[in-house]
């Protein structure tokens, strides 16, 4: 057990005044110095911080399994060509993204690390409620974050091997491979059985599903909340991360939108896509975070999937303002046209009558 020793000076008075110059809780008291033993409060409070993380996390992707419906599901399996152009962006753009934003903004290594590790992570499950406002394809949609889930059990560990190796050949960091696989193959279970009580109850899977949602806001916040109080300097970062944070989600949708319009996919695909592509599972990153790091590596990178969070929610909602803004102007525009259209109508239709003596065909009417 380490043990912190304390020195402090007292005069002769006040020392003969005051025996118990010592904390109580002292193991070793001679003369002015003290033996305290090891305050293990926040190592007890990163116990079960992990704890609650990784329990929080499953009922999240239970209730993401609880939103895929197994016939639109396997539907999508037999014509991949959607989930196929999902994959590429969250498997292909977004690792390389987080790799040239590293380099080009030269973070630290471990900052690199996390970067990373979000860029490979899966889709976040807030893609789907986003997906459903912006009239995306919400088959494709709750498809791609379950097929990214499954994927991720590999592509993960790959893309992090293959990006990473400028920064680990060193020995400085040695990525935790066997903690980040255990973490990715345990949600497989709890999707798995979210997919089943969708299938034999889905009016009870509806309930879980709305539950989830509000887990996974709370989970957020309480990331940021008990992780302030752990690593109290890890918000006390290098602005470069808060750039790479803001500029990284956006790209992701950028991004994702341009190489499914290049596929060939319809508008609301685009749309679904750029969605899914930019919002990652920061919860899952959070977590692997948590439990593969040491205190001292996570002063440096706990912050970061909260600032992704926070910018991606915020893109996200500027895209949702800008399509409504976008699809009320042209229904507007769309009904003015149409009334333009039936006033013509009607002029015609009073001029031939008057031609004709007041007969209108049924062709007219």
């Amino acid at each position: 057990m380490q043990t912190y020793l304390l020195s402090q000076q007292f005069d002769t008075g006040s020392l003969a005044e005051n025996s118990t110059a010592c904390p109580a809780n002292a193991t070793i008291c001679k003369g002015t110095s003290c033996v305290l033993p090891e305050d293990n409060f926040n190592e007890t409070l990163s116990i079960i911080l992990s704890t609650v993380l990784t329990i929080m996390l499953a009922l999240v992707m239970f209730s993401m399994g609880c939103n895929v419906e197994l016939k639109k599901f396997w539907g999508h399996i037999k014509k991949p060509w959607g989930i196929f152009v999902g994959f590429l962006c969250q498997f292909g753009i977004m690792p390389l993204t987080a790799f040239l934003l590293s380099l080009v903004f030269n973070v630290l290594p471990i900052q690199a690390v996390v970067v990373l590790i979000m860029g490979c992570c899966p889709g976040g499950t807030a893609s789907n409620v986003i997906a459903y406002w912006v009239d995306g394809d919400m088959d494709l949609s709750i498809s791609m974050t379950t097929c990214s889930t499954l994927f991720a059990m590999g592509m993960m560990p790959l893309c992090l091997f293959v990006y990473t190796k400028i920064w680990t050949d060193s020995n400085s960091i040695v990525l935790p491979y066997d903690s980040i696989g255990i973490s990715l193959v345990a949600l497989i279970i709890p999707v798995s059985f979210g997919i089943y009580v969708n299938h034999r109850w889905p009016s009870k899977a509806k309930i879980i599903l709305k539950i989830g949602s509000i887990v996974g806001a709370i989970l957020i916040v309480l990331i940021a909340v008990v992780g302030g109080i752990l690593y109290k300097g890890s918000w006390t970062i290098s602005p470069k991360l808060w750039i790479i944070g803001t500029i990284f989600p956006a790209a992701g949708y950028s991004l994702g939108f341009f190489l499914a319009r290049v596929a060939g996919l319809s508008w609301h695909r685009c749309r679904t896509v750029s969605l899914e592509t930019g919002m990652q599972n920061t919860q899952l990153c959070s977590t692997i975070v948590q439990l593969s790091f040491t205190p001292e590596q996570l002063e440096l990178m706990f912050t970061f999937p909260l600032i992704y969070s926070i910018f991606q929610l915020l893109f996200a909602l500027l895209i949702l303002g800008g399509y409504r803004v976008y699809r009320r102007h042209r229904v507007k525009t769309k009904t003015d046209v149409e009334k333009t259209e039936e006033k013509e109508d009607s002029k015609s239709t009073s001029s031939h009558a008057k031609i004709n003596g007041g007969f209108v065909s049924n062709e007219t009417k």
